[in-house]
């Protein structure tokens, strides 16, 4: 079954009181993972992403009947995802004194987690990334790691085609300096 099929059987699930948990049990199975990755590589803490993962699908639960099918099911998914990320990350910075702190913290989270292994050029351009403002961030996540479309991003970001262009290219620029910046010192 093609993922176009598989979204269309879905939503006939989801629609049907006697099959909603079974079409979003499927939901699950299918984007769990991509979402997962999707958030965590804005929070960067896996015990946060694992907490606003769970949160975008009590939102799925509680809202998958009004999903009117004026986009493809995982550009809704998205949606939320990076909905409920920027609130998560929203919340967090709330509760700190300065608002440079969020940035610091996350780079700290980077820098002491054992779920990243990578080499010191990874690592780098992950604290790069964590520099930038959090369109540019999530832009660049979605176009650079996930590969995605600008035409997804921007049904995702509700914005334009240009936009997450134009988004794209002041945060492949920015990097690019910090990186140039990093290797100088």
């Amino acid at each position: 079954m093609d993922k176009t099929a598989a979204e269309a059987q879905i939503l006939i699930w989801v629609k049907s009181p006697k099959t909603k948990h079974k079409g979003v049990s499927k939901i699950i199975e299918i984007y769990q993972e991509s979402l997962y990755w999707h958030i965590r590589k804005m929070v960067i803490s896996h015990d946060d992403a694992k907490d606003v993962l769970q949160e975008v699908f009590l939102r799925v639960w509680k809202n998958v009947h009004s999903f009117k099918g004026n986009s493809k099911l995982s550009t809704w998914l998205y949606r939320i995802a990076t909905n409920e990320t920027s609130r998560f990350l929203d919340r967090k910075n709330r509760l700190l004194e300065n608002k440079n702190n969020l940035q610091y913290i996350l780079t700290k989270e980077l820098e002491s987690s054992d779920l990243i292994n990578g080499d010191k050029i990874q690592i780098q351009l992950q604290k790069a990334i964590l520099q930038l403002p959090e369109k540019q961030r999530l832009v660049f996540n979605m176009r650079y790691f996930d590969e995605m479309k600008y035409e997804d991003i921007a049904a995702i970001m509700e914005t334009t085609v240009n936009s997450s262009k134009v988004s794209y290219h002041h945060a492949k620029t920015k990097i690019e300096q910090i990186m140039k910046e990093e290797i100088i010192l």
